[in-house]
Protein backbone atom coordinates (compact mmCIF):
# COMPACT_ATOMS: atom_id res chain seq x y z
CA UNK A 1 0.00 0.00 0.00
CA UNK A 2 2.42 2.38 0.95
CA UNK A 3 4.32 1.77 -2.40
CA UNK A 4 0.65 2.02 -4.33
CA UNK A 5 0.71 5.82 -2.20
CA UNK A 6 4.67 6.67 -3.55
CA UNK A 7 3.54 6.24 -6.99
CA UNK A 8 0.35 8.39 -6.71
CA UNK A 9 2.27 10.98 -5.16
CA UNK A 10 5.01 10.61 -7.67
CA UNK A 11 2.00 11.17 -10.51
CA UNK A 12 0.55 13.88 -8.76
CA UNK A 13 4.07 15.76 -8.53
CA UNK A 14 4.61 14.73 -11.97
CA UNK A 15 1.21 16.94 -12.83
CA UNK A 16 1.45 19.56 -10.91
CA UNK A 17 5.27 20.67 -12.24
CA UNK A 18 3.96 20.15 -15.83
CA UNK A 19 2.88 24.13 -16.27
CA UNK A 20 1.17 23.46 -19.63
CA UNK A 21 -0.96 20.53 -17.98
CA UNK A 22 -2.25 22.71 -15.13
CA UNK A 23 -2.83 25.58 -17.84
CA UNK A 24 -4.73 23.12 -19.50
CA UNK A 25 -6.62 21.56 -16.91
CA UNK A 26 -8.02 24.97 -14.79
CA UNK A 27 -7.36 27.56 -17.90
CA UNK A 28 -10.12 25.46 -20.21
CA UNK A 29 -12.63 25.41 -17.66
CA UNK A 30 -12.51 28.65 -17.00
CA UNK A 31 -12.37 30.13 -20.59
CA UNK A 32 -15.09 27.97 -21.98
CA UNK A 33 -17.20 29.05 -19.07
CA UNK A 34 -17.10 32.67 -19.62
CA UNK A 35 -17.26 32.00 -23.51
CA UNK A 36 -20.73 29.68 -22.91
CA UNK A 37 -21.95 32.14 -20.23
CA UNK A 38 -21.49 35.74 -21.84
CA UNK A 39 -19.99 35.87 -25.28
CA UNK A 40 -22.02 32.50 -26.89
CA UNK A 41 -25.46 33.58 -26.13
CA UNK A 42 -28.99 32.41 -27.64
CA UNK A 43 -30.50 34.91 -25.60
CA UNK A 44 -32.47 37.41 -27.32
CA UNK A 45 -30.94 40.99 -26.58
CA UNK A 46 -31.06 44.62 -28.77
CA UNK A 47 -32.58 43.06 -31.82
CA UNK A 48 -32.60 45.66 -34.52
CA UNK A 49 -35.71 46.56 -35.34
CA UNK A 50 -37.12 48.45 -38.05
CA UNK A 51 -41.25 49.68 -37.41
CA UNK A 52 -43.15 49.94 -40.67
CA UNK A 53 -46.37 51.99 -40.63
CA UNK A 54 -47.82 54.97 -43.38
CA UNK A 55 -49.78 56.59 -40.73
CA UNK A 56 -48.50 56.58 -37.08
CA UNK A 57 -51.67 56.32 -35.05
CA UNK A 58 -52.06 56.18 -31.16
CA UNK A 59 -52.60 52.55 -31.07
CA UNK A 60 -49.38 52.12 -33.07
CA UNK A 61 -47.32 54.35 -31.43
CA UNK A 62 -48.40 52.47 -28.42
CA UNK A 63 -47.02 49.46 -29.28
CA UNK A 64 -43.46 50.97 -30.66
CA UNK A 65 -43.04 52.18 -26.87
CA UNK A 66 -43.63 48.78 -25.80
CA UNK A 67 -40.91 47.14 -28.10
CA UNK A 68 -38.73 50.07 -27.37
CA UNK A 69 -39.16 49.98 -23.69
CA UNK A 70 -38.38 46.37 -23.64
CA UNK A 71 -34.54 45.21 -23.37
CA UNK A 72 -34.72 42.72 -26.33
CA UNK A 73 -35.57 45.22 -28.89
CA UNK A 74 -34.00 48.13 -30.41
CA UNK A 75 -35.97 50.71 -32.83
CA UNK A 76 -33.41 51.70 -35.04
CA UNK A 77 -35.43 53.59 -37.68
CA UNK A 78 -39.24 54.24 -38.97
CA UNK A 79 -40.26 53.78 -42.56
CA UNK A 80 -42.95 54.19 -44.93
CA UNK A 81 -43.19 50.59 -47.03
CA UNK A 82 -42.55 47.12 -46.66
CA UNK A 83 -39.92 47.62 -49.51
CA UNK A 84 -37.85 50.11 -47.84
CA UNK A 85 -37.84 47.83 -44.61
CA UNK A 86 -36.55 45.04 -46.98
CA UNK A 87 -33.93 46.82 -48.56
CA UNK A 88 -32.38 47.41 -45.07
CA UNK A 89 -32.68 44.09 -44.11
CA UNK A 90 -30.64 43.02 -47.37
CA UNK A 91 -27.98 45.69 -46.21
CA UNK A 92 -27.58 43.93 -42.90
CA UNK A 93 -29.03 47.64 -41.36
CA UNK A 94 -31.66 45.66 -39.32
CA UNK A 95 -32.34 41.99 -38.42
CA UNK A 96 -36.22 42.47 -38.33
CA UNK A 97 -38.79 44.83 -39.09
CA UNK A 98 -42.54 45.23 -38.12
CA UNK A 99 -45.24 46.53 -40.25
CA UNK A 100 -48.53 47.89 -39.13
CA UNK A 101 -51.21 47.80 -41.36
CA UNK A 102 -53.48 51.01 -42.00
CA UNK A 103 -56.43 48.80 -40.08
CA UNK A 104 -54.60 48.13 -36.61
CA UNK A 105 -56.01 50.58 -34.90
CA UNK A 106 -59.41 49.36 -35.33
CA UNK A 107 -58.66 45.96 -35.66
CA UNK A 108 -56.17 45.23 -33.64
CA UNK A 109 -54.70 42.71 -36.19
CA UNK A 110 -52.65 43.09 -39.44
CA UNK A 111 -49.25 42.58 -37.86
CA UNK A 112 -46.47 41.68 -40.31
CA UNK A 113 -43.06 40.46 -39.27
CA UNK A 114 -40.27 40.85 -41.71
CA UNK A 115 -37.22 39.01 -40.01
CA UNK A 116 -33.36 37.88 -41.55
CA UNK A 117 -33.90 34.05 -41.46
CA UNK A 118 -30.20 33.14 -42.14
CA UNK A 119 -30.35 31.69 -38.26
CA UNK A 120 -33.60 30.00 -38.16
CA UNK A 121 -33.80 29.29 -35.03
CA UNK A 122 -32.69 33.27 -33.74
CA UNK A 123 -35.76 34.33 -36.11
CA UNK A 124 -37.85 32.47 -34.86
CA UNK A 125 -36.98 33.36 -31.27
CA UNK A 126 -37.38 37.43 -32.29
CA UNK A 127 -40.91 36.42 -33.59
CA UNK A 128 -42.16 34.92 -30.41
CA UNK A 129 -40.59 37.54 -28.30
CA UNK A 130 -42.16 40.61 -30.53
CA UNK A 131 -45.09 39.25 -30.29
CA UNK A 132 -45.48 38.54 -26.98
CA UNK A 133 -44.36 42.24 -26.48
CA UNK A 134 -46.85 43.58 -28.59
CA UNK A 135 -49.74 41.60 -27.62
CA UNK A 136 -48.75 41.93 -23.86
CA UNK A 137 -49.48 39.66 -20.97
CA UNK A 138 -53.18 40.99 -20.37
CA UNK A 139 -54.28 40.33 -24.17
CA UNK A 140 -52.79 36.71 -24.57
CA UNK A 141 -55.30 33.96 -25.04
CA UNK A 142 -53.41 31.85 -23.05
CA UNK A 143 -51.33 32.38 -19.83
CA UNK A 144 -47.62 31.09 -20.61
CA UNK A 145 -45.47 31.10 -17.31
CA UNK A 146 -41.89 29.24 -17.91
CA UNK A 147 -41.05 27.23 -15.62
CA UNK A 148 -37.19 26.76 -14.04
CA UNK A 149 -36.05 29.49 -16.60
CA UNK A 150 -38.08 32.65 -16.80
CA UNK A 151 -35.81 34.62 -17.85
CA UNK A 152 -34.80 31.99 -20.85
CA UNK A 153 -30.94 32.48 -20.29
CA UNK A 154 -28.72 30.17 -22.25
CA UNK A 155 -26.31 29.62 -19.55
CA UNK A 156 -28.71 27.54 -18.39
CA UNK A 157 -28.22 24.95 -20.92
CA UNK A 158 -25.19 25.38 -21.30
CA UNK A 159 -23.23 25.02 -18.05
CA UNK A 160 -24.25 21.19 -17.46
CA UNK A 161 -23.31 20.46 -21.19
CA UNK A 162 -19.72 22.07 -20.74
CA UNK A 163 -19.39 19.98 -17.28
CA UNK A 164 -19.96 16.63 -19.46
CA UNK A 165 -17.70 18.06 -21.83
CA UNK A 166 -15.02 18.68 -19.74
CA UNK A 167 -14.77 16.18 -17.64
CA UNK A 168 -14.72 13.67 -20.02
CA UNK A 169 -11.61 15.47 -22.27
CA UNK A 170 -9.63 16.23 -18.96
CA UNK A 171 -10.13 12.93 -17.72
CA UNK A 172 -10.16 10.32 -21.03
CA UNK A 173 -7.73 12.61 -23.11
CA UNK A 174 -5.21 13.84 -20.22
CA UNK A 175 -5.25 10.12 -18.84
CA UNK A 176 -4.59 8.20 -22.01
CA UNK A 177 -1.50 10.86 -23.04
CA UNK A 178 -0.51 10.50 -19.73
CA UNK A 179 0.17 6.46 -19.72
CA UNK A 180 1.34 6.97 -23.81
CA UNK A 181 3.76 9.10 -22.63
CA UNK A 182 5.40 6.91 -20.18
CA UNK A 183 5.62 4.16 -23.37
CA UNK A 184 7.33 6.80 -25.62
CA UNK A 185 9.83 7.83 -22.74
CA UNK A 186 10.96 3.95 -22.24
CA UNK A 187 9.99 4.49 -18.09
CA UNK A 188 6.61 2.39 -18.62
CA UNK A 189 9.05 -1.06 -18.28
CA UNK A 190 10.48 0.53 -15.44
CA UNK A 191 7.18 0.87 -13.66
CA UNK A 192 5.85 -2.59 -14.66
CA UNK A 193 9.02 -4.60 -13.08
CA UNK A 194 8.75 -2.78 -9.93
CA UNK A 195 7.33 -4.22 -6.84
CA UNK A 196 3.64 -2.87 -7.19
CA UNK A 197 1.50 -4.96 -9.76
CA UNK A 198 1.20 -3.35 -13.10
CA UNK A 199 -2.41 -2.94 -12.74
CA UNK A 200 -2.10 -0.83 -9.88
CA UNK A 201 1.00 1.19 -11.07
CA UNK A 202 -2.06 2.13 -13.97
CA UNK A 203 -4.83 3.19 -11.48
CA UNK A 204 -1.65 5.22 -9.54
CA UNK A 205 -1.43 7.17 -12.73
CA UNK A 206 -5.31 7.69 -12.93
CA UNK A 207 -5.51 8.80 -9.06
CA UNK A 208 -4.59 11.99 -9.48
CA UNK A 209 -6.46 12.49 -12.25
CA UNK A 210 -9.70 11.67 -10.58
CA UNK A 211 -9.06 13.89 -7.60
CA UNK A 212 -8.16 17.05 -10.35
CA UNK A 213 -11.69 16.15 -11.93
CA UNK A 214 -13.32 16.96 -8.43
CA UNK A 215 -11.43 20.08 -8.22
CA UNK A 216 -12.54 20.65 -11.66
CA UNK A 217 -15.87 20.39 -10.82
CA UNK A 218 -16.23 22.26 -7.70
CA UNK A 219 -14.60 24.92 -9.74
CA UNK A 220 -17.77 24.91 -12.56
CA UNK A 221 -19.85 24.43 -9.94
CA UNK A 222 -18.97 27.49 -8.00
CA UNK A 223 -18.48 29.91 -11.22
CA UNK A 224 -21.58 28.53 -12.47
CA UNK A 225 -23.70 29.86 -8.93
CA UNK A 226 -21.92 32.53 -8.19
CA UNK A 227 -20.61 34.50 -11.60
CA UNK A 228 -22.88 32.85 -14.01
CA UNK A 229 -26.13 33.02 -11.84
CA UNK A 230 -27.23 29.52 -12.71
CA UNK A 231 -28.83 28.08 -9.95
CA UNK A 232 -28.01 24.93 -8.10
CA UNK A 233 -31.26 23.51 -7.05
CA UNK A 234 -30.81 19.72 -7.00
CA UNK A 235 -29.01 17.76 -4.14
CA UNK A 236 -25.60 19.08 -4.31
CA UNK A 237 -24.29 15.19 -2.60
CA UNK A 238 -26.39 13.68 -5.67
CA UNK A 239 -24.62 15.97 -8.38
CA UNK A 240 -21.38 14.54 -6.87
CA UNK A 241 -22.78 11.13 -6.87
CA UNK A 242 -23.76 10.88 -10.28
CA UNK A 243 -20.36 12.93 -11.35
CA UNK A 244 -18.22 9.95 -9.77
CA UNK A 245 -19.89 7.47 -11.86
CA UNK A 246 -19.17 9.62 -15.39
CA UNK A 247 -15.91 9.69 -14.05
CA UNK A 248 -15.02 6.94 -13.49
CA UNK A 249 -16.48 5.94 -17.04
CA UNK A 250 -14.10 8.80 -18.58
CA UNK A 251 -10.93 7.23 -17.09
CA UNK A 252 -12.15 3.82 -17.95
CA UNK A 253 -12.13 4.95 -21.58
CA UNK A 254 -9.25 7.04 -21.34
CA UNK A 255 -6.91 3.83 -20.03
CA UNK A 256 -8.80 2.06 -23.21
CA UNK A 257 -7.42 4.80 -25.67
CA UNK A 258 -3.49 4.03 -23.98
CA UNK A 259 -3.83 0.39 -24.60
CA UNK A 260 -4.68 1.51 -28.66
CA UNK A 261 -2.69 4.39 -28.90
CA UNK A 262 1.43 4.00 -29.39
CA UNK A 263 1.97 7.37 -29.49
CA UNK A 264 0.98 10.66 -27.64
CA UNK A 265 -0.09 12.51 -30.94
CA UNK A 266 -2.27 9.14 -31.88
CA UNK A 267 -3.64 9.26 -28.40
CA UNK A 268 -4.56 13.10 -28.98
CA UNK A 269 -5.92 12.30 -32.56
CA UNK A 270 -8.00 9.20 -31.50
CA UNK A 271 -9.11 11.18 -28.51
CA UNK A 272 -10.69 14.05 -30.90
CA UNK A 273 -12.04 11.56 -33.30
CA UNK A 274 -13.91 9.94 -30.78
CA UNK A 275 -14.43 12.41 -27.91
CA UNK A 276 -14.71 15.61 -28.93
CA UNK A 277 -16.77 15.96 -32.12
CA UNK A 278 -19.48 13.79 -31.12
CA UNK A 279 -19.59 15.41 -27.73
CA UNK A 280 -20.25 19.07 -28.98
CA UNK A 281 -22.57 17.67 -32.15
CA UNK A 282 -24.60 14.39 -30.68
CA UNK A 283 -25.01 14.78 -26.79
CA UNK A 284 -27.79 17.19 -26.97
CA UNK A 285 -24.72 19.92 -26.11
CA UNK A 286 -25.98 22.39 -28.81
CA UNK A 287 -28.85 21.03 -30.60
CA UNK A 288 -31.61 19.01 -28.85
CA UNK A 289 -31.24 15.24 -29.55
CA UNK A 290 -35.07 14.84 -30.53
CA UNK A 291 -34.76 17.49 -33.72
CA UNK A 292 -31.52 15.10 -35.02
CA UNK A 293 -32.43 12.77 -37.89
CA UNK A 294 -32.80 9.12 -36.65
CA UNK A 295 -29.83 7.64 -37.45
CA UNK A 296 -27.58 10.46 -35.61
CA UNK A 297 -30.33 9.55 -32.85
CA UNK A 298 -29.25 6.32 -32.63
CA UNK A 299 -25.34 7.21 -32.69
CA UNK A 300 -25.82 9.76 -29.77
CA UNK A 301 -27.34 6.89 -27.94
CA UNK A 302 -23.41 5.76 -27.03
CA UNK A 303 -22.39 8.44 -26.41
CA UNK A 304 -22.22 8.97 -22.45
CA UNK A 305 -22.03 12.52 -21.73
CA UNK A 306 -26.02 12.76 -23.43
CA UNK A 307 -27.37 11.11 -20.31
CA UNK A 308 -24.51 12.84 -18.11
CA UNK A 309 -25.68 16.27 -19.69
CA UNK A 310 -29.53 14.87 -19.27
CA UNK A 311 -29.08 14.60 -15.68
CA UNK A 312 -27.30 17.61 -14.58
CA UNK A 313 -30.11 19.50 -16.27
CA UNK A 314 -32.63 18.26 -14.06
CA UNK A 315 -30.32 18.09 -11.60
CA UNK A 316 -29.11 21.74 -11.20
CA UNK A 317 -31.76 23.46 -13.16
CA UNK A 318 -34.81 21.62 -11.76
CA UNK A 319 -33.73 19.81 -8.64
CA UNK A 320 -35.40 16.82 -9.33
CA UNK A 321 -35.47 13.84 -7.19
CA UNK A 322 -33.12 10.74 -8.03
CA UNK A 323 -35.86 8.77 -8.87
CA UNK A 324 -36.28 11.42 -11.98
CA UNK A 325 -32.72 10.98 -13.24
CA UNK A 326 -32.57 7.20 -12.41
CA UNK A 327 -32.50 6.11 -16.21
CA UNK A 328 -29.64 8.13 -16.98
CA UNK A 329 -27.58 7.22 -13.87
CA UNK A 330 -28.11 3.31 -14.65
CA UNK A 331 -27.04 4.23 -18.55
CA UNK A 332 -23.94 5.57 -17.59
CA UNK A 333 -23.11 3.33 -14.82
CA UNK A 334 -23.77 0.07 -17.32
CA UNK A 335 -21.46 2.20 -19.73
CA UNK A 336 -18.49 2.44 -17.33
CA UNK A 337 -19.16 -1.04 -15.99
CA UNK A 338 -18.15 -2.15 -19.24
CA UNK A 339 -15.65 0.70 -20.54
CA UNK A 340 -13.44 -0.57 -17.59
CA UNK A 341 -14.01 -4.36 -17.71
CA UNK A 342 -12.40 -3.72 -21.45
CA UNK A 343 -9.29 -1.62 -20.46
CA UNK A 344 -8.68 -4.12 -17.72
CA UNK A 345 -8.60 -7.25 -20.09
CA UNK A 346 -7.02 -5.37 -23.01
CA UNK A 347 -4.35 -3.84 -20.56
CA UNK A 348 -0.78 -5.44 -21.18
CA UNK A 349 1.39 -6.26 -19.02
CA UNK A 350 4.51 -6.72 -21.11
CA UNK A 351 5.37 -4.12 -23.33
CA UNK A 352 6.32 -4.74 -27.33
Amino acid sequence: MKAFLNFVRKEAMHILRDKRTMLILFGMPLVLMLLFGFAISTDVRHVRTLVVGSSMDHETQQQVERLSASEYFDIVAVVGTPEEAERMLRNQRADMAVVFGNRYASTRSGVQFLVDGADPNMSQQWVSYARQTLMGPQQMPVNVKMLYNPQMKSAYNFVPAIMGMLLMLICAMMTSISIVREKERGTMEVLLVSPVRPLMVVVAKVVPYLALAFAILTVILFMARYILAVPLEGSIGLIYFVSTVYIILALSLGMLISNVAKTQLVALLFSAMVLLMPIVMLSGMLFPVESMPVVLQYISAVIPPRYYISAMRKLMIMGVPFQAIARDFYILLGMAAVLLSVALLTFKTRLE
